[in-house]
């Protein structure tokens, strides 16, 4: 079954994810990020870089040195994309607490996403809570991609089922 999709106008102070390029861009968010997992600050940031794809909600890319890195462990999954390359996978443990490739990173990405070396970005859907500034993000339906829907954006968005094709 496939989705009809049907862009929607955004509205003032809003962008359309429709209006976001292909191959993706990477660009500076001064905006805080922050990431709670088990009443734990995993992350918190004004300095991540956003991934925009036509389409998607927004990726989050966090510096390392903002994020709690001794609660990731390397997971054996791995991912290709084919604009940025190569992705690892980790999984997120506080205390008894485990949340499995809930975080990934481009150790070695291509030249035009240099930007995003070795910065990590969280499936929202795989911690408690992700926020932009002071509003708690959505969850991309289908969880494939980790896009973080906030409401300055408007789709439709890809990701869920029947969505495939756009």
């Amino acid at each position: 079954m496939s989705i009809r999709a049907r862009r929607e106008s955004p509205g003032p102070g809003q962008e359309s994810v429709w209006d976001y390029p292909r191959p993706p861009a990477v660009e500076d968010c001064p905006r805080h990020v922050r990431v709670f997992f088990r009443d734990q600050v995993i992350a918190d940031s004004r300095a991540a870089k956003r991934v925009l794809e036509t389409r998607h909600p927004p990726v989050f890319y966090i510096p390392p040195s903002d994020v709690r890195t001794d609660l990731l462990t390397p997971s054996n999954r791995t991912t290709f994309c084919e604009w940025k390359g190569l992705a690892q996978y980790f999984h997120l443990r506080v205390d008894a607490a485990l949340s499995r490739d809930a975080v990934w990173s481009y150790p070695d990405p291509s030249a035009r996403f240099a930007k995003i070396r070795d910065y990590l970005a969280f499936y929202p859907s795989r911690v408690d809570a992700c926020y932009v500034d002071e509003e708690r993000v959505r969850c991309q339906e289908g969880d494939f991609y980790g896009g973080w829907i906030t409401d300055d954006i408007v789709g439709p968005f890809k990701g869920a089922p029947g969505t495939g094709w756009w």
